[in-house]
């Protein structure tokens, strides 16, 4: 099963205590300062439950962000027929995989939705990765908007620091689908990774972190030849939209997709050292307009990206080793023609065409990622939209 990997590690575990001594959260920290967010953050992976429980639904309280703003009119999600999965069943799913928000939407109407671990409607949850699949749908409203011309055009084209890099002749859709070709290592428990070094390097002023850092990494493969999955990447893809815009992640994303779509509730994208938006990841979100984001998907996003965006961001570009399953635009593929958003500890937003729906789920796993945990998910989503084609 694919990993839905902490993407905020490549700005959050900078930091010798990394997978080492860990800060005790009774420590005052500067969470504004960026020795702050790293000390911080290096936290994140070492929780207890407790913290995690805590945290996770507010996250605006540790690290500084902006706000994505909801508009003034609703997209109602109205009750619909109670999904015929027994009660007994769902609960022994919630309790046994720390799952504090569950929502399955069919036809735009709700059919399941439940909150625990002191979750509620009212309430918004950490995305983790699941912040990558917001980032690239930015990328096609972009290009719809006339500021970006088309995936086909070279990085370098937005992102001039790049050339003379390890990212001279990569295209916008190389960096999507993380074939970039340039070497990455996302390997959390190396203090010597990529993902875990990323920010630690002095950069020189007025240089973004993410780009000065990502210039300098070597060209290990053709581009387009092979997949490695980068953080660092969806990082950059950031910075184009921003670039290209001229406007922060946060304001982009309320103008192209919450206020239009209709979302019910502001969301809080967490910014870096550069005063950014950590652009893969570190969204926090109600429950209910994660499915409106799915749902977003599902309907194409007329009017806000190019038609076929979503057909082509959806399919598999690249193949991840895994068969049945690939990776689009920063959105995983799975079997059956479905596809999704993926975050640790247990985030998701699964999607499938055939029977028009959306499954949510928040958690607060016990371990970032787990093989057992993924497996016991993969039968219980599919349990559940096997039962809304009923």
């Amino acid at each position: 099963m694919p990993k839905g990997w902490f993407a905020a590690l490549a700005l959050l575990a900078a930091t010798p205590a990394f997978g080492q001594a860990v800060v005790s959260p009774d420590v005052p920290i500067d969470p504004k300062s960026v020795d702050g967010l790293r000390k911080i953050g290096a936290q994140v992976l070492f929780w207890s439950q407790a913290q995690r429980d805590a945290n996770f639904p507010h996250m605006e309280k540790l690290f500084p962000g902006h706000i994505v703003k909801a508009g003034a009119k609703v997209r109602p999600l109205p009750e619909g027929k109670p999904l015929p999965v027994p009660a007994a069943e769902i609960d022994a799913y919630i309790a046994a995989n720390n799952v504090a928000g569950l929502l399955v939407v069919q036809d735009g109407k709700i059919r399941l939705e439940r909150y625990a671990r002191g979750y509620s409607r009212e309430g918004r949850w950490t995305s983790f990765s699941v912040a990558k699949s917001f980032t690239s749908t930015l990328v096609g409203a972009a290009i719809r908007d006339g500021y970006i011309q088309s995936v086909d055009e070279p990085v370098t084209q937005y992102i001039p620091d790049l050339a003379g890099s390890g990212y001279d002749g990569v295209t916008i859709t190389q960096l999507l689908t993380m074939t970039s070709g340039v070497r990455w290592n996302e390997d959390y428990t190396d203090v010597k990774s990529d993902v875990a070094r990323m920010f630690l390097e002095a950069v020189p002023a007025g240089q973004d972190p993410t780009v000065y850092y990502m210039k300098n990494l070597p060209r290990e493969t053709a581009p387009g030849s092979k997949w490695v999955y980068k953080t660092g990447e969806t990082n950059l893809i950031g910075v184009l939209v921003q670039r290209a815009t001229g406007k922060p992640l946060a304001t982009y994303l309320s103008d192209k997709v919450w206020k239009p779509w209709g979302m019910e509730s502001d969301a809080f994208w967490m910014v870096g050292p550069s005063g950014h938006e950590v652009s893969g990841c570190c969204l926090s979100v109600s429950l209910r307009d994660y499915a409106r984001m799915g749902m977003f998907a599902l309907s194409g996003g007329k009017g806000v990206v190019p038609a076929g965006w979503f057909a082509d961001a959806t399919r598999p570009h690249a193949d991840i080793g895994e068969p049945g399953y690939g990776y689009g635009y920063q959105w995983w593929t799975y079997p059956q023609g479905r596809f999704g958003a993926v975050g640790i500890f247990g985030q998701m937003i699964r999607i499938d065409p055939k029977t028009r729906t959306v499954v949510v789920m928040s958690s607060a796993w016990p371990k970032a990622t787990d093989r057992a945990l993924q497996h016991a998910r993969e039968i219980f989503v599919d349990r559940l939209i096997d039962a809304a084609a009923q």
